[in-house]
């Protein structure tokens, strides 16, 4: 079995290659970027990040993103052993709670010692090539030597890397999700009262997090070093796939060598089952540069609740899902390196980012309607627009509404029926949406809200041009030029008067 595995992984074979796409879904991906002091950017390595996205049988749907790190090997291996391993037919709608969670683990378990399996040759002839180049062997000639060592770095290039995992299951309309690591999951549900919650799923495995600190506590390990270091073996994650250094020979690494048992796992921890019965929204899962580039680029405060505007946004705007994931990305990507470019306090964080990995998962969520234009009775949504000066960290965030060409879809971020609804704003009402947003691990929650006084109001019928041809402005920014004045207020702007922004 093993053997059958190196070949597999060897050529381009997938073991899932017969199964179904899903089509309510879309990934959108960037490649890792470093930016040179010109502010143009270079790729560093090949893309690492992986997913998955497939359809089973009796209403069975599977997603997942992986964060690969030190080559994409690991990545690869998961994604498809760990479809193998659940949609073929090892899952079946009879399943309760707790066999969906069992399956689910187990499943982890078999990725990991499989991938393992894969390379055991190579690590067995590691080890002895190691042994060979022992000090006091002396019957070593310089040529040897070298080629030796030649070959232990292709091993070890062939062996290194592990991956991060966040993985979503949809059963009996039911969602269970397992992640090992850092990536993250978000639910974003829509009400018919203007609500939006977003809810994370899980928190990361990382250096940060009180509860794996106290796992690697009980293992004997320092956790006060770990959570002072950071990192454990050049990652931050504490949960991964893979990475036979950490799993292996944990005792060689200073910060683990404590350890009484394999401290860094690969078991998941896995949340659900959360009901989608009558769930009107959408579902993402994100690699770890996805989230680290928004966060870097405007701070961990309103992360969420920024990628589910702009996906909401994108949604408003596409009439293809594939399309919305992506332009949520290079939106992501764009801000990233704008932050960098500026020369502000945050743009410190901005030098680099890794590759970046976006699954959107509509759930009874319609897209916009592609042939329509925003002049055509586009319904109103609202975008979060985040700021900062030059002289703070801080970040005020305003909530403008923008027309979508979206037909009997969206009401100011909220999916409606195909008829106007009891609570729907009709045309000179003044739509509100919140988005609050829930992390399941910790209990907290915040929200930010537009109250539709930032907009001049617009009927659903579609605006008529002036006898010059062009169409009247329908998105009034004045509140955003006074908050943006009274940050810039100290001197003129090289845009204008007084805080340089608005019409003069």
């Amino acid at each position: 079995m093993a053997a059958q595995r190196r070949n597999l992984m060897q050529s381009h074979q997938s073991w899932t290659d017969d199964l179904p796409l899903c089509q309510m879904c879309g990934v959108g991906t960037a490649t890792n970027c470093v930016y040179g002091p010109d502010g143009k950017g270079t790729v560093s390595h090949p893309n690492e990040d992986g997913h998955l996205r497939f359809r089973g049988e009796d209403g069975c749907f599977l997603y997942g993103v992986f964060n690969g790190y030190d080559g994409s090997r690991v990545a690869s291996f998961a994604s498809q052993c760990l479809t193998a391993e659940l949609l073929l037919g090892q899952l079946n709608s009879s399943h309760t709670d707790s066999d969906v969670r069992r399956i689910l683990t187990q499943a982890f378990d078999v990725v990991e010692k499989s991938y393992f399996e894969t390379i055991d040759d190579a690590l067995a002839e590691k080890a002895h090539l190691s042994n060979y180049l022992q000090p006091h062997n002396e019957n070593v000639s310089f040529h040897q030597n070298q080629k030796v060592q030649e070959r232990l770095k292709e091993l070890e290039q062939e062996v290194s890397g592990g991956a991060t995992a966040v993985v979503a299951l949809i059963l009996n309309n039911k969602l269970y999700i397992a992640s090992v690591g850092t990536n993250r999951a978000l639910l974003c549900k829509s009400s018919s009262d203007g609500q939006n919650q977003v809810l994370q799923i899980g928190r990361p495995h990382s250096t940060d997090n009180e509860d794996e600190l106290q796992r690697l506590a009980a293992l004997g390990v320092d956790s006060s070093r770990v959570r002072q270091a950071g990192q454990i073996s050049g990652q931050s994650s504490t949960r991964r796939l893979g990475d036979y250094r950490v799993k292996f020979n944990y005792n060689e690494i200073e910060l683990l060598s404590a350890a009484k048992t394999r401290p860094v796992i690969a078991e998941p921890e896995i949340h659900g089952s959360h009901s989608l019965d009558s769930v009107t929204g959408f579902l993402l899962l994100m690699s770890e540069g996805l989230i680290n580039a928004l966060e870097a680029a405007h701070g961990p405060e309103q992360a969420n609740q920024e990628i589910v505007a702009m996906v909401a946004a994108e949604l408003a705007l596409q009439s293809v899902l594939e399309a919305a994931a992506q332009s949520v990305v290079e939106r992501v990507k764009r801000l990233h390196h704008d932050v960098y470019v500026s020369g502000r306090q945050r743009a410190t964080f901005c030098s680099r980012h890794e590759d970046m990995t976006l699954l959107i998962r509509t759930l009874n969520y319609p897209l916009a309607d592609g042939t329509l234009t925003p002049t055509q009775g586009g319904r109103i949504y609202p975008v979060s627009v985040p700021y900062s000066n030059s002289q703070s960290t801080s970040k005020t965030s305003v909530t403008l509404s923008l027309v979508m060409p979206s037909q009997n879809t969206l009401t100011n971020g909220t999916n409606t029926a195909s008829t106007l609804e009891e609570g729907t704003p009709t045309p000179g009402q003044s739509p509100t949406a919140t988005l609050q947003s829930t992390n399941t691990q910790t209990q907290s929650s915040s929200s930010s809200s537009g109250d539709g006084n930032l907009f001049r109001q617009r009927g659903s019928q579609a605006a008529q041009p002036d006898e010059t041809g062009r169409v009247p402005p329908y998105v009034d920014f004045s509140q955003f030029y006074r908050l943006w004045g009274g940050d810039h207020s100290d001197g003129q702007s090289a845009l204008g008067g007084p805080g340089g922004l608005g019409p003069q």
